[in-house]
């Protein structure tokens, strides 16, 4: 096989894997990122079923189990903070099976890590143009810089930049599921011990962790927002949606907001999920939440990336490194990405109640789950679906 040079948008968590593999199957890789350097701190995030097969492989497994978050207890509680139900953090979060729980930037660190020393990354640029030929992608980025590539991967996002460039704008593909998402850090004021509290109100869910490796907390806001609130990109603008969606909210939730102005990682993004009938066009491709975002409401989206990165660059290589590897690819791993989808939509209605009703009907269900007969049956029946999803994927042996 020709060495074939391969240009990755994103030192995402499918960039940085995508570019390990690549390396391995003899490829070159060059990562470009616009951010200045590998992205710090984030939120917690899961791994789960094949990816950790994929982490097996890659031989990190260890490394990402001593970074676990370690969170002990996850409790719902009412708007006076009295706990309604306690149960251990990895059954709520249904994992199981030795499934990771790892902070995002923890995850990227590890992985630009183990490939730093032989791929290149260019920190601070981007794609500005996209030109295929016959002979390569011709590429301008923006700092002025062209050079030509056999092959370019988007690892870049749910606002893909490679996408939108290659197949058009994102309208064609994201889908909105009608919420928001909202995360960063404000100060332990509670004393959480790696503990996680979730408030539930009418169409509007607020909750606060801690983990073993990081002394402030995070707050999290997840709720049902208006189609007109879509698309808002302005910092100030978004916080001032947040701030309108909470207020007179009840538990901790003002002052979690009193916090907003200071808090140095801000995160607000609307809760969508990414559909195409083609993941790639000719010479370019996708990977990752790019080209089948599942939302974070799905609980699989860096396992999707992990496992997407795997099979990509395996089926290039099973095609001599030719752009022939991305038809592979789909049909390798388009039936892994369907079903770990489908668990964005149902998901969310169990995490943001619509009505006052449903709240307390909810609450109720809990108190009494500890008393019913066959309580532990009923959690592995909700927990099924997602380790279904997980597992729904043989990887290949490239």
């Amino acid at each position: 096989m020709q060495q074939q040079t391969v240009l990755i948008s994103g030192a995402s968590v499918a960039g940085a894997t995508l570019a390990y593999w690549l390396l391995q199957h003899g490829m070159t890789p060059v990562v470009v990122e616009k951010a200045p350097a590998v992205r710090p701190g984030g939120y917690k995030i899961d791994l789960r079923g094949a990816a950790l097969k994929v982490a097996d492989r890659m031989g990190i497994l260890e490394e990402v189990r001593r970074h676990r978050t370690e969170v002990r207890e996850a409790s719902v509680v009412n708007a006076r903070g009295n706990r309604v139900k306690s149960m251990d953090a990895d059954s709520f979060g249904g994992r199981v099976h030795g499934d990771a729980e790892i902070m995002r930037g923890d995850l990227t660190r590890i992985l630009y890590d183990l490939t730093k020393d032989k791929a290149e990354y260019r920190f601070g640029d981007s794609i500005a143009e996209l030109e295929q030929g016959p002979d390569g992608v011709r590429v301008i980025f923006e700092s002025g810089r062209t050079e030509t590539f056999d092959l370019v991967v988007g690892a870049d996002g749910l606002h893909s930049r490679t996408r939108s460039l290659a197949f058009g704008p994102q309208e064609r593909y994201v889908r909105d599921l009608g919420y928001h998402v909202s995360i960063f850090s404000v100060p332990n004021h509670l004393g959480l011990d790696r503990e996680e509290l979730t408030y539930v109100g009418p169409g509007r869910t607020a909750l606060a962790y801690t983990t073993a490796h990081d002394t402030s907390a995070k707050a999290m806001f997840l709720w049902s927002s208006r189609p007109q609130d879509h698309g808002v990109r302005d910092t100030a603008e978004q916080q001032r949606l947040l701030a309108e969606a909470y207020r007179g909210e009840g538990w901790e939730v003002p002052r979690f907001l009193e916090a907003l102005p200071a808090a140095p990682d801000f995160y607000f993004d609307s809760l969508s999920q990414v559909h195409m009938d083609s993941w790639s066009t000719g010479r370019v491709g996708l990977v990752g939440d790019a080209a089948y975002c599942a939302s974070p409401a799905s609980g699989q989206g860096t396992s999707l990336a992990m496992v997407g990165a795997y099979v990509l660059a395996g089926e290039l290589a099973t095609a001599g490194g030719s752009a022939e590897g991305f038809a592979g690819y789909e049909r390798a791993l388009r039936p892994f990405a369907d079903a770990n989808q489908k668990l964005g939509p149902a998901n969310v209605k169990r995490m943001v109640m619509n009505s006052p009703a449903q709240v307390r009907i909810s609450m109720l269900m809990l108190r009494l789950l500890q008393h019913l007969p066959g309580k532990d049956h009923m959690m592995a029946k909700v927990l099924e679906p997602i380790q279904q999803a997980a597992n729904s994927i043989e990887l290949k042996a490239y």
